[in-house]
């Protein structure tokens, strides 16, 4: 694949650019004017079709999650929003810069205010082509400079024809497009599998915590436990500004990602420039976000740290394994106890007196938590491994047209 690109490369020499407006393409987007779908006109995805807007697009891919669906009869009457095989679908307002391909699967679709298509002359240019140039870094930049307003920036259909856009021969456009094809493929089945390892690892988590799955060999009933006699909660907050700390690292929710063990860009202590109520925690120990909407992030120390004032460091005591008490922080038993007692005016917020009142329901037996928690930890490993993959076609794609849109 990669020979296939660099000879693409080699070829470039004979390229020209041509402004989008100069190109046989037809240009439409879905202001219908009075036409425009009521509320009365929608449906649902049984008897509808998708009304796309600019969440449905995302990595040059039409994406159905989420969507609006207008009724048949609605659709018939919006003829200019039809979409065709090899049209590309772009954001004109609200997320500029957003593509999609539009495959097999998507034709006859229909689009909203949000959206306008570009149809190609397949005589002369390739939308599998073109759709590439575009999401490169090149076709971003010329994309998002030519936006107009202020509060509500747009892309009229009229500066998006003076887009300047590569011209090569038709086999090379079916060779660069194809090529792409192939890594978009690539890229669409990873985040498919990692869709579907994290729903199997939300069952897993479901049936292993409330009994109805358990290993062989255990069956002894699980017990109700206060969390103040199994868990420790910080409470004394150290002065990070001594010097004392300054190589540490720090975390606060928003370097935890959500649902996974994952940090993102972590600094020192010193880094952060920190003043004071930071948690001192040691490696191992839990980092769990007190305030909501953060009461689902939560992660283990991969080091001796300090954590901002707005989580809480937990420290399992003896009659409870680590992993399982991580675990523990992701059912929705948990959740939905702590979403519960931070409803209040003010900070919505969970107190360490609520958490100290949470009874945990544990398995007797360490023995028994700690094969649940490992067993946990490796559907995290697999799914952080297929994260990984991911990632790397991504950047591998983001690489390859940078250099071949240059």
């Amino acid at each position: 694949m990669v020979v296939d690109v660099f000879e693409v490369l080699l070829a470039r020499n004979a390229w020209e650019k041509r402004k989008l407006g100069e190109t046989n393409s037809y240009f439409t987007d879905g202001n219908y004017g009075e036409s425009y779908p009521k509320e009365s006109e929608l449906s649902d995805k049984e008897n509808g079709v998708p009304f796309l807007r600019g969440s449905n697009l995302r990595n040059g891919e039409l994406i159905e999650d989420n969507a609006n669906y207008i009724t048949k009869e609605k659709h018939a009457e919006l003829t200019s929003g039809h979409l065709v095989e090899d049209d590309i679908v772009l954001a004109v307002r609200g997320s500029l810069g957003a593509l999609g391909y539009v495959k097999d699967e998507n034709i006859d679709w229909n689009i909203n205010s949000q959206l306008a298509v570009i149809r190609t002359d397949k005589s002369e240019l390739s939308g599998k082509f073109l759709v590439q140039f575009l999401l490169s870094w090149r076709g971003q930049k010329e994309l998002l400079s030519r936006n107009t307003g202020t509060a509500l920036k747009q892309l009229p259909i009229k500066q998006l024809k003076d887009v300047p856009v590569p011209i090569v021969n038709l086999d090379e456009q079916k060779e660069i497009g194809a090529l792409f094809s192939s890594i978009d493929n690539l890229i669409a089945a990873t985040q498919r599998r990692i869709d579907a390892l994290e729903q199997a690892k939300k069952a897993l988590l479901q049936r292993l915590f409330d009994q109805s799955w358990r290993f062989k060999g255990y069956s002894d009933p699980w017990e109700k436990r206060k969390w103040s006699q199994l868990v420790g909660i910080s409470k004394n907050m150290v002065d990070p500004t001594t010097g004392k700390y300054d190589s540490l690292i720090h975390i606060g929710p928003g370097n935890i990602r959500s649902n996974s063990r994952e940090l993102v860009d972590l600094k020192t202590v010193k880094d952060e420039n920190l003043i004071s109520g930071k948690f001192h925690f040691d490696k191992g120990d839990i980092i769990y976000g007190k305030i909501n909407p953060q009461l689902a992030k939560y992660t283990i120390a991969p080091a001796e740290g300090l954590s901002s004032a707005d989580t809480y460091v937990l420290k399992p005591k003896s009659g409870i394994e680590r992993l399982f008490l991580y675990y523990t922080l992701g059912t929705n038993r948990f959740f939905k106890y702590t979403v519960s007692v931070s409803q209040r005016t003010g900070m919505p917020k969970i107190n360490r007196d609520e958490l100290n009142a949470y009874s945990l329901i544990i398995a007797p037996s360490l023995f028994e938590q700690k094969r649940i928690g490992l067993f946990l930890r490796k559907t995290d490993d697999l799914i952080a491994a297929t994260q990984s993959r991911l990632s790397s076609l991504e950047l591998l794609k983001k690489s390859l047209l940078q250099d071949l849109f240059i």
